[in-house]
């Protein structure tokens, strides 16, 4: 865990306890093998009842976690940014290392024959990789909308989904806040959709109020300089929640279990057999790298 000091700090007793709830909380989750946001960390501390929910509190802890770093008390690597990200190409220092990463990036797409298809869209660009947590093993594209979805996006969606048009079913799972906004961007969703001639079944998952009252995630007052906010309010009452606040398991563990109603089983199965077997060929080539070439300069 690198833990690396860069500045000296006199914390308060009370500071310093916090600071330690946060790595329990850190490590934790990472037993688990979930990196978190700064935003995640609150709520994980606001749901143990161990800050109060609110923006002067978010701005403490942001401030209390910047400090713990700089102090060398919270590892460096344990909190993520997933907004901001270096991009870079690939290098390699030999022929052979090509062939050993393809084996792993060799992937069949196991949805091709598959009679439903699926895409999972989340509201918050910070959850994109819990999310992916969740779909990348399940060979399920996954969609940060960032909010209300771009013209451009919402379009250039509904033509995939048009040119999936012999499938039985094409779904959207959606996973939003529950707030005045999060609610509507399920109906705006499915609304653009089938304005641009898609048909397609939006299915909003996460949060709902059954959700709530299962989970108890910390609440927030509802935003009252939201428009839709009286509507919300009517039928909702006067607190909203934030998806971030559910852990990051129960969201895995939900798409999952939503994306599975979806797919057959035995087609499934018979396309992972048959990308473990090319994917075995492709080690052979890896451990017989340096003979294959020699065959190859005898022979040609």
């Amino acid at each position: 865990m690198p833990k690396i000091q860069y500045k000296e700090i006199n914390f308060r007793s009370k500071s310093l306890d916090l600071i330690r709830l946060v790595n329990e909380v850190i490590g934790e989750y990472k037993a688990q093998g979930y990196e978190l946001t700064l935003r995640q960390t609150y709520y994980q501390l606001v749901a143990r009842g161990y800050i109060p929910n609110n923006e002067r509190s978010y701005k403490n802890i942001g401030s209390l976690i910047n400090d713990g770093r700089l102090a060398g008390l919270i590892d460096w690597c344990a909190i993520i940014d997933r907004t901001r990200n270096l991009r870079r190409n690939s290098h390699w220092e030999k022929p052979s290392d090509v062939i050993y990463s393809a084996k792993y990036s060799y992937l069949l797409d196991k949805w091709k024959d598959q009679p439903n298809y699926v895409e999972v869209w989340v509201e918050k660009d910070a959850l994109v990789d819990v999310v992916g947590q969740a779909c990348e093993p399940l060979d399920v594209p996954f969609f940060s909308c960032r909010g209300y979805t771009s013209q451009s996006e919402m379009w250039a969606a509904a033509q995939r989904f048009i040119r999936q048009g012999d499938r039985d079913q094409r779904i959207i799972i959606h996973l939003g806040d529950h707030d005045p906004s999060g609610i509507d961007m399920t109906r705006d969703i499915q609304e653009r959709l089938d304005m641009f001639g898609s048909d397609v079944l939006v299915k909003r998952v996460a949060l709902t109020m059954e959700q709530i009252n299962t989970y108890n995630p910390p609440p927030n007052p509802a935003k009252i300089t939201d428009s839709r906010c009286g509507k919300y309010i009517a039928e909702f009452g006067n607190e909203s929640w934030e998806l971030d606040a559910l852990e990051p398991k129960v969201i895995t563990d939900l798409i999952k279990e939503q994306v599975k109603m979806y797919r057959d089983e035995d087609l499934y199965t018979a396309v992972c057999d048959r990308e473990y077997q090319e994917k075995q060929e492709l080690q052979m080539l890896v451990d017989h790298y340096d003979a294959a070439v020699g065959y190859l300069d005898m022979n040609f």
